[in-house]
């Protein structure tokens, strides 16, 4: 028997809670990584509410113009040293807040986006705690991405 879809958006943000803001992929490296497409269902599937409370437990107060874009939920809000900063969330859950530091650069990026299948790389730029890009997918359609500072995930993908 299947699961039901309303089925999947509790054990997502059961999910999601459970994995602290600084965590690391705990998919074994023979796991395949999920599509684009997978994590941009998986994050509609956490709601602004359950994002907020997402926040709020990672030690983010003054939670405000929270909205779904390009694959991530986004907001501002003011971290626990009182500063206000832009934040992320993946659908996995994971924070990315607008002050972070990229373990990559700009060749790293084009490389994984590459290595993805993506072609014409250009308009990569780390903003806001996330690298973001532009290219083609291999139909020729243009895209968005935006991409994992830390270890070059893509964390969404929309057509441009």
């Amino acid at each position: 028997m299947k699961p039901s879809s309303s089925l999947c958006a509790p054990a997502v943000l059961a999910m999601a809670l459970a994995v602290p803001a600084f965590a690391q992929d705990a998919r074994p490296a023979s796991a395949p990584a999920p599509t684009a497409d997978q994590q941009q269902a998986a994050a509609k599937a956490l709601t602004a509410v359950e994002v907020r409370e997402l926040l709020t437990r990672a030690g983010y107060t003054k939670v405000d113009d929270l909205e779904f874009d390009k694959g991530m939920w986004e907001a501002d809000a003011t971290s626990a040293n009182g500063k206000r900063v832009d934040v992320r969330v993946g659908a996995d859950g994971r924070i990315f807040a607008d002050d972070q530091v990229s373990s990559l650069n700009a060749d790293d990026v084009k490389a994984r986006l590459t290595a993805a299948g993506y072609s014409k790389i250009h308009d990569v730029e780390f903003d806001d705690g996330i690298w973001k890009a532009e290219g083609e997918r291999a139909d020729g359609q243009k895209v968005e991405f935006r991409v994992d500072p830390k270890d070059g995930r893509i964390l969404g993908v929309e057509n441009d």
